[in-house]
C-alpha cells in the first residue's frame, strides 16, 4: 500500500534509539525527509548518519531539550529551515516507562512528578503549539504523541499521570486543529522490544535466578499476542496514522501494546 508521504517533512523528538528512531525509520522508508532530535548531539548524529546509511533517505540530527521553551521554538524553526516546511510532527521525547517496582504514594515526590510533566506533557505541548502554525499554513498536517499504556492501567502515579495527560492534551489540540487540516493522535505502546530490553531481561533473569525466557515473561508478558511487540512494530503504525491514508482518523489513542485481556475500551 502507498502511504502517500513521499517528500513529507517529518520531525521526531527522541528520535536517536528505541522506538523514536524506529518511528524515523519507517517514516524514511516511506520516502519521508526527516529531522531527528535529542539532547545528546553524539548520540543523535550518529543515529541520523545510520538510518541514512540503511535507508538512502535524508535525515538531519539536531539537539534540543523539549523542557526548554526557547529549545523548542529553535528546533522547530530548525527543522523548518532544513527541510524547506513541516508536515508531521512525532512527540516522542520523554524517558520510557521501565518495569519496576511500584512506589506507593509515599514514593512519589513532588519534584518528580513535575518532572516528568515537564518532560512529556509539556514538552510536547511546546512542540505542538511551535509547529501548529506551519502545519496549519500547509493546509495539512500531523501531530501524533507517543504516550503508553500507563495511561489505561495503574502503574507508577507518575507514569498514569504523565500519559492520561498526554491524551487529554492530544484530544484538545485534535479539537482545535482537525478544522484547519492537522489531525492529532495518540499512540500507547506497552512493553516494547528495544535496545534496553535484552539486558532488562539479563538483570532480571540474574537477580530471580530464572531463565531468560522466564524473565522476559515476568517483565513482559500478559497481552494477547504472546511476545513483546517490536519498536519497528510501532514505527509502522506511526508511519500510517502520518499518512493520508489516516484520514479519518483524529483525536483518538491507538494502543500497541500486542492487546490486554479482560478490558473494554468503547
Amino acid at each position: 500500500m502507498d502511504l502517500f508521504l513521499k517528500d513529507k517533512r517529518a520531525l521526531v523528538t527522541g528520535g536517536s534509539k528505541g522506538i523514536g528512531r524506529a518511528i524515523a525509520r519507517a517514516l524514511l522508508d516511506e520516502g519521508v525527509r526527516v529531522v531527528i532530535s535529542g539532547r545528546d548531539r553524539a548520540a543523535a548524529e550518529a543515529a541520523a548518519l545510520d538510518l541514512a546509511a540503511e535507508t538512502g533517505g535524508e535525515v538531519h540530527a539536531l539537539i534540543a531539550d523539549t523542557r526548554d521553551d526557547a529549545a523548542v521554538d529553535a528546533l522547530i524553526a530548525d527543522a523548518v529551515e532544513r527541510l524547506g516546511g513541516l508536515d508531521i510532527v512525532v512527540n516522542n521525547a520523554a524517558r520510557p516507562g521501565l518495569p519496576g517496582k511500584v512506589p506507593g504514594v509515599a514514593g512519589v515526590t513532588s519534584d518528580g512528578l513535575l518532572e516528568e510533566l515537564d518532560t512529556k506533557l509539556v514538552g510536547y505541548l511546546r512542540a505542538a503549539r511551535a509547529a501548529a502554525p506551519h502545519l496549519v499554513a500547509n493546509g495539512w498536517g500531523r501531530i501524533i504523541n507517543i504516550s503508553g499504556l500507563a495511561a489505561r492501567q495503574t502503574t507508577t502515579i507518575s507514569g498514569s499521570t504523565r500519559n492520561v495527560a498526554v491524551s487529554a492534551l492530544t484530544k484538545a489540540l485534535a479539537d482545535e486543529l482537525g478544522p484547519k487540516g492537522v489531525n492529532v493522535t495518540v499512540v500507547h505502546p506497552g512493553a516494547t522490544r528495544t535496545e534496553k530490553t535484552a539486558a532488562l531481561i539479563a538483570a532480571r533473569a540474574a537477580a530471580d535466578s530464572i531463565s531468560d525466557a522466564e524473565a522476559e515473561k515476568a517483565l513482559f508478558g500478559g497481552n494477547l499476542i504472546g511476545r513483546i511487540v517490536d519498536a519497528a512494530e510501532i514505527g509502522g503504525i506511526v508511519a500510517f496514522l502520518a499518512s493520508p491514508r489516516s484520514d479519518a482518523i483524529t483525536g483518538d489513542a491507538i494502543a500497541a501494546g500486542g492487546g490486554t485481556p479482560r478490558v473494554i475500551h468503547y
